[in-house]
């Protein structure tokens, strides 16, 4: 909860967590530094209704206890985030010993810097098992297909509904869409789901293009091989 907080990218965390198919919890670290943490609680579960979240402090010991159900034995549990967020503050706090190092934060914009430099799987005396992974500078959406159905189902639980197959959703007669926008679905949600969907695409197309251009340039490199095998080019 410090200047680094931001709505846009947890959402794009939890696009990647169902992706993977683990079940997402969300954790809003560092509760010390806020007047009232339960504002910035109000406003990440407006934003995001279908996850669990949990304001904790590291340091005191601050909400800790509402981890509890989900650090049972036999689980494996992953931290995710950026550098900086308070991951392995947390496990160090959850393990009862500094078994990760930790440095200060950049004042000017609260970002880490990249203590953790690999993954490491801790024990917590309950059994639990705790990947602790490097923070990331940034997250991008890749084959997240699945990943963005199951964070956005209010939304596209309404395209059936709408009176062409093909719709895009912008200015059709009868999309049910449009009309959810006015009583069901937040326009800013809407907005969330469009950019996740444009940017999957981007790297889709961009990575399909690099391995066609890989493709090409291996086959072009196994013929004039075989050219210069045969002697060379014939007039």
């Amino acid at each position: 909860m410090n200047w680094d907080f931001n709505i846009t990218r947890i959402m794009r965390y939890l696009t990647q967590a169902r992706q993977s198919g683990g079940q997402p919890v969300i954790i809003l670290t560092k509760s010390d530094l806020v007047e009232d943490y339960n504002l910035t609680l109000a406003e990440v579960t407006q934003s995001i209704f279908d996850v669990p979240v949990h304001a904790i402090c590291s340091h005191t010991g601050q909400g800790l206890n509402e981890l509890d159900p989900y650090l049972m034995p036999g689980k494996t549990v992953v931290f995710l985030g950026m550098s900086g967020v308070g991951k392995s503050s947390l496990l160090n706090a959850l393990i009862e010993q500094e078994v990760m190092k930790v440095q200060v934060i950049r004042e000017v914009d609260s970002r880490g810097r990249h203590t953790t430099t690999h993954r490491q799987l801790f024990m917590l005396p309950s059994g639990t098992m705790v990947i602790d992974t490097p923070g990331m500078r940034e997250l991008g959406l890749f084959d997240a297909g699945e990943g963005i159905r199951a964070s956005f189902t209010d939304v596209e639980d309404w395209f059936p509904q709408c009176r062409f197959a093909d719709c895009r959703h912008q200015s059709e007669p009868g999309c049910a869409v449009l009309a959810a926008l006015a009583e069901f679905v937040t326009r800013e949600r809407w907005e969330h789901y469009v950019a996740q969907q444009h940017e999957q695409k981007y790297v889709q197309d961009k990575t399909s293009y690099l391995i066609d251009k890989r493709a090409r340039n291996k086959t072009m490199a196994m013929s004039s091989k075989k050219t210069k095998k045969n002697g060379g080019w014939k007039k």
